[in-house]
């Protein structure tokens, strides 16, 4: 005769994982003899306790951040799709001239005849956003692409020469690292004060090192694989193995820079306008209306401040999730470099192998 079902069995047993029939089952790293056999739970149903439904698996980390990159992908491309058309459009179908005043409409809350209220010179903010949103995207969008261009010159005539021109040009990066970004904006949009280019030039000067280490690291990593070796040795010649096995390595590091890129130089013009060395101040952008606000907040203008800074933000979160997702899709397994933070990398020097004595792989 069995004995009546131990502790064990008779847990087992309510969530469905025993049945009656003799056999043995082993707990606690003992065997013993029970009235009970072990059984699958019963089908379509799911053992008790377990939180999940059948056939169904939890996603792991790896799926979770795919969906996670996807959803800030599709945020990001509405917010900027959206943003986009109303800085375009706007402008179009209501053409207004942003030096004319009115002061019988000055400081006019948000209604339906200004959705976003007016400024203390009467002007409308709906029309005056829209213009400052596409100057300041177009200054970024030029900015990124002279800071991506001389980080990728930069980075990858420092990997493929090597030596003392590595070395030097390491030198050089790690000294314009160690100047503050905006103080040394504020220097140069201040000689040619009331220039968009002058701020072009100074983005530009001031966020390039974080894409050359970028792509030195990217350089080196692709020219120290045994792709590259093989090419060689076959005989193909310095430009084929460029184009066909380097080339490849830096574009898209140089892409994802632009677009990464694109949020610092929105804060960055915005910053130079708002200082007041950047856009001439009848001229409209994020960082002059939210200069303008400063004086407006005063009067209980709140709206001045509000509107400019939450496109300001729109766009950069747009354009941030957007570039989160394309990283994830293109940085590889073990990939020696990641365009994270540009604003907070480490030293990248020695990353992906030292180059052998000469400077040659």
């Amino acid at each position: 005769m069995h004995k009546s079902t131990r502790g064990p069995d008779r847990s087992a047993a309510r969530r469905g994982l025993l049945r009656p029939g003799a056999g043995s089952v082993t707990s606690s790293g003992s065997t013993y003899d029970s009235p009970w056999r072990v059984v699958a739970p019963w089908p379509g149903r799911a053992a008790k306790g377990s939180g999940r439904r059948p056939g169904r698996r939890r996603p792991g980390p790896a799926r979770r951040r795919v969906g996670t990159g996807r959803t800030a992908l599709r945020v990001g491309l509405t917010t900027l799709l959206l943003l986009t058309a109303y800085a375009v459009l706007v402008p179009l179908l209501l053409p207004t001239d942003p030096r004319v005043v009115d002061f019988s409409a000055a400081l006019l809350p948000p209604s339906v005849a200004h959705p976003f209220g007016t400024d203390l010179l009467g002007r409308d903010l709906f029309v005056r956003c829209a213009q400052g949103l596409q100057v300041s995207l177009v200054i970024a969008a030029i900015a990124a692409v002279v800071s991506t261009v001389m980080g990728t010159v930069v980075g990858t005539i420092s990997a493929i020469f090597g030596g003392w021109v590595d070395s030097v040009t390491m030198r050089v990066v790690d000294a314009a690292n160690a100047l503050p970004h905006l103080l040394l904006g504020m220097v140069i949009a201040a000689l040619w004060r009331g220039q968009w280019w002058a701020i072009v030039v100074a983005i530009g000067l001031t966020h390039w090192t974080q894409v050359a280490r970028i792509v030195r690291a990217e350089v080196l990593a692709a020219r120290g694989g045994g792709h590259v070796a093989a090419a060689i040795a076959s005989g193909s010649s310095r430009l084929q193995v460029w184009a066909v096995h380097l080339l490849p390595a830096v574009v898209p590091q140089a892409l994802i820079a632009v677009v990464l890129l694109a949020p610092h130089a929105v804060w960055h013009e915005s910053a130079l306008s708002f200082l007041g060395v950047g856009l001439p101040p009848g001229d409209p952008s994020l960082g002059t209306l939210l200069e303008d606000a400063r004086a407006g907040i005063l009067a209980g203008g709140w709206w001045l401040l509000v509107v400019p800074g939450g496109l300001l933000a729109a766009a950069c979160l747009g354009i941030a999730g957007i570039g989160g997702y394309l990283r994830e899709r293109a940085q590889p397994k073990g990939a020696v470099a990641e365009l994270g933070d540009l604003g907070d990398l480490g030293d990248l020097g020695d990353v992906g192998g030292a180059p052998a004595e000469g400077g040659r792989p």
